[in-house]
Order: structure tokens, then C-alpha cells, then sequence
């Protein structure tokens, strides 16, 4: 007989006829009840055994994370918070896991502890739940871009370039580093090296997408990138997943439209398919929240979030605006912000996004048209001549959730920006080539995945919405 999913089986209401399930044991109660989950949801199946008709060297076995396949009677529950159980005829247990070494024992773990065991971590509720949601946050992506027309694109982990200019990257080798060939100067001679040449991982697919735009018209990227910033925050990961679109003849108008539209889908795709994971998650971020003193706790829930973002158009300011409001609000002037506003021209931090969005508009806000000068490379010059057509996206309790731009078609502009910037022209001859081929107007951006996961999920270390997170000092598992 084929077992059924647990899902399948608490959804049922075909009762009286035998059933088969597998999973692993959550609770055994009173030498009678077990909870039985095996992942396909949040709820738990309660099977009812017969002890007095079970050997007791096999109910010695049944402990918290055993793995065990029940056969039984599938019955309306009397048992409160379930509809139905399993009266269970035969049991047996596939794998044992003895109580003093088993470390996800019934009872609340830290998360500081489950990230030393996040092996295990994920048959806990709470990571249970998270994995589940980003399971469907991703396939909403692919769906979201596939239903448009767009082209997945795959772009190349291994790279030359730096996309982003940034210089923190991973170099990839494989010279032998207790005798590494020298150059006359004493450099290292990396002509030597596998691809003749230094490589990195990739930060960004973005120049590769748009050479792909530029023929296919709308493609996106989907995969892994990473970074060797030496940032041990909550923020911050060195192995992450982005999520990066790029369209032909879209100006920065039409990308925040795609941008604003995209994520409202999939926040509105993973509500409805995932009402009992984001609502046990909900419960699990209330309660977190009444240990904190009432000025750190969130105004909205987080379902409430959910459709704070879906219920509100996205307020579109310039970063001109935006730094006047800043320059004038009370945190600035009463110097409460870490970081105080005194000029144009000033990166904004977390702390000022959130203000933003949070206290002066109140729904999430676009913010585009940025100084030049904190920008990167292929965005599009403004006019003026000191801002460029990019946008970011700032969400509440997160700050800036993506970041966007038109890209700069015109050859030579493109070219004065990377002298001005140091950007290695001859690395990216083919970059600059598709600006001299039949260029026109582009736009595209970048959203890092799982910032995505931690907003919706109401998760507050991004270390605890990835299955095994890459951090400094840390690549166990």
C-alpha cells in the first residue's frame, strides 16, 4: 500500500478505510498519541495507537524525530484542533533517534541555536514554514515571468567582470596556492590560471541579461550570486539568490510599473497558497514581538503588512524630495538618526528608508533620479548631468527591497562613465559592443530573493530564510 501525504490525509473526508502514512514523530504522548508530520504542511496528523497490543521494545522506539509508517483506520477526530486521526493497526519505525543525542526536542529552541544545527532545523514549525513559503514565493517568480513572455535566462556563475564595480568578490582558481607562478614584478601570473585570466563568482547576471534583452526582448535571471563583503549583519549573506529582469525599450517609468506590479503578485500568489504556514507565522511574530519594549514592536502585523503592500499604490519620490523631507523631519533634526542628513548628495540608510515609508508617506515608496556619484556605472545620465535614472524600492520594516535603473544605450556616455568610474573597458568590450549593434532604450532590476523571503516570512535575520546561509567566518554544513 502507497502512503499518503499528511496534507492529504487531514484534507480528507473519505473516512473509515485504512490509510498509510510516513513522517516523523513530533510528540508521543502518553504511550498513545502520536503527532505525525511529514512536511507537506504545518499541521501535524494525530495517530492513535493501541499499546497494550504494541510490543513494548517497539514503543521504547517511538521518540521525538524518529522516522515511522503507520497503517490504520482513518476516523473523524473527537480531539480538539483536529478534524481527523488515524487509528492506527500496525506501526513501524524506520529510523530511530535516540532522545539524549536528538537536539530539536519539543520546546522552544533560539534561533542562534538552530542556526548551529541547520541540518535539523527545518523539521521545526517555524522553518518548516519558511521553506514552504519560499518554495512558492519561487515558483510565483517563474510563473509571474513566464505567464509575460519573458525568456529565462541563465546567467554564468563563473565571471570576468564586475558588474557592479564593488571589487568584493570571490576569486576563483585553481593555481596551486603553495606555488602560485610569478611574474617578473613578483605578481601573481594568473595567464596560468584555468581561463588564462582572473575570474570571480558572479555579483549580479545583469550585464549578461541585457545582451540577452537586447535580441529576446524581455528576459530574467534566477539564480545564485555572491558577494565577499565582509558584513556579519542581519542584512547580509556571501551566497544569495537574485532575481533580475530585463526589458527592451522599458525607460524607468515602465520598469517601476513592471517592478511594483511583479511584486504585488507574487506577495498575492503566496497569501493564497500559503494561509496556514503565514498564519502560524503570523502567531510566532506576535509573540516575539511582546518581549520587545513597545517602541521597537511593529505597528501592523504580518499579514497586515502583506496587504499593506498590496492595498497601497507605491508612492514615487525623487531622491531630491526625499532628502528634503529627511533634512526637515524630527528624528534628523533632533539628531536620532544614526546617520544625519545634512546635504544632497548623501547615501540613505535603513534607518531613512524606514522613515520614509513607515512615518511620512505610510505605504511603500519608489525613490528615483540618485546622485550619479553613489550609483554604479551602466545607469542612465540624467540631463542634469549629477543624477541618474535609477530607483529603488523601500518597503516597511526592511528598507529597500529592490534596486532599478534605465541603463545608459548611448555608447559614449557609457564610455565616459567608466573612465570617470575606473571600470575596465577591455573586460567589457562585448558590454560596450551592444551599445554600438542596434541600441536602444533599457531598463531592468535587481531584487535579492531573500529579502523577499524575510518580508514576507516576518523572519528578521535573512540567515534564517535560506536552507545552509554562507556568512564571514562561516561555510559550515
Amino acid at each position: 500500500m502507497k502512503h499518503t501525504k499528511i496534507i492529504d490525509l487531514i484534507n480528507s473526508t473519505n473516512f473509515l478505510h485504512e490509510v498509510k502514512a510516513k513522517g516523523w514523530v513530533r510528540t508521543f504522548r502518553n504511550n498513545q498519541f502520536i503527532a505525525l508530520n511529514d512536511g507537506s504542511t504545518i499541521k501535524n496528523i494525530q495517530c492513535v495507537v493501541d499499546f497494550e497490543n504494541l510490543p513494548a521494545d517497539l514503543l521504547k522506539k517511538i521518540h521525538t524525530g524518529a522516522a515511522i509508517s503507520v497503517t490504520g483506520t482513518l476516523v473523524e477526530s473527537k480531539g480538539a484542533g483536529q478534524n481527523v486521526e488515524i487509528q492506527v493497526n500496525n506501526l513501524e519505525v524506520l529510523g530511530e533517534a535516540n532522545p539524549d543525542e536528538y537536539p530539536i526536542q519539543p520546546k522552544k529552541h533560539s534561533l542562534e541555536f538552530l542556526r548551529e544545527q541547520a541540518h535539523l532545523r527545518v523539521r521545526t514549525n517555524a522553518f518548516g514554514a519558511i521553506m514552504r513559503v519560499r518554495s512558492v514565493l519561487s515558483y510565483a517568480v517563474h510563473k509571474y515571468f513566464q505567464d509575460k513572455g519573458f525568456v529565462y535566462f541563465n546567467a554564468p556563475i563563473i565571471t570576468g567582470s564586475d558588474a557592479e564595480g564593488a571589487g568584493e568578490m570571490f576569486r576563483v582558481t585553481s593555481l596551486p596556492l603553495d606555488n602560485l607562478p610569478k611574474k617578473e614584478d613578483g605578481s601573481i601570473d594568473f595567464s596560468e590560471d584555468f581561463f588564462g585570466k582572473t575570474t570571480n563568482l558572479t555579483v549580479s547576471g545583469q550585464l549578461e541579461a541585457e545582451a540577452y534583452a537586447m535580441a529576446l526582448g524581455q528576459v530574467y535571471t534566477f539564480g545564485p550570486t555572491f558577494r565577499a563583503e565582509n558584513s556579519n549583519t542581519s542584512r547580509h549573506l556571501a551566497e544569495f539568490w537574485m532575481i533580475e529582469p530585463e526589458v527592451a525599450f522599458n525607460n524607468l517609468d515602465d520598469n517601476m510599473d513592471l517592478a511594483e506590479d511583479f511584486i504585488k503578485y507574487v506577495i498575492k500568489y503566496v497569501l493564497e497558497k500559503c494561509e496556514d504556514d503565514l498564519q502560524f507565522l503570523e502567531e510566532r511574530l506576535l509573540s516575539e514581538e511582546k518581549n520587545k519594549p513597545q517602541a521597537e514592536r511593529s505597528d501592523m502585523s504580518l499579514l497586515q503588512k502583506l496587504n499593506f503592500v498590496l492595498e497601497n499604490n507605491f508612492k514615487r519620490v525623487s531622491y531630491t524630495e526625499a532628502i528634503d523631507i529627511l533634512k526637515g523631519c524630527k528624528p534628523n533634526k533632533n539628531k536620532k538618526f544614526k546617520y544625519l542628513i545634512n546635504e544632497w548628495g548623501a547615501d540613505l540608510q535603513s534607518e531613512h528608508e524606514r522613515f520614509l515609508v513607515e512615518k511620512h508617506f505610510k505605504c511603500p515608496v519608489i525613490l528615483f533620479d540618485y546622485p550619479a556619484d553613489i550609483k554604479a556605472f551602466y545607469m542612465r545620465m540624467n540631463e542634469d548631468g549629477k543624477t541618474v535614472r535609477a530607483m529603488d524600492i523601500l518597503f516597511p520594516g526592511i528598507g529597500e527591497i529592490v534596486g532599478g535603473s534605465q541603463r545608459e544605450e548611448r555608447y559614449d556616455k557609457l564610455v565616459e562613465r567608466m573612465e570617470a568610474m575606473g571600470v575596465d573597458q577591455e573586460e567589457l568590450w562585448w558590454y560596450l559592443e551592444t551599445r554600438k549593434f542596434g541600441t536602444a532604450t533599457h531598463s531592468g532590476f535587481g531584487l535579492g530573493f531573500e529579502r523577499l523571503v524575510l518580508f514576507v516570512t516576518g523572519m528578521t535575520n535573512i540567515r534564517d530564510v535560506i536552507p545552509f546561509p554562507r556568512t564571514p567566518q562561516n561555510a559550515e554544513f
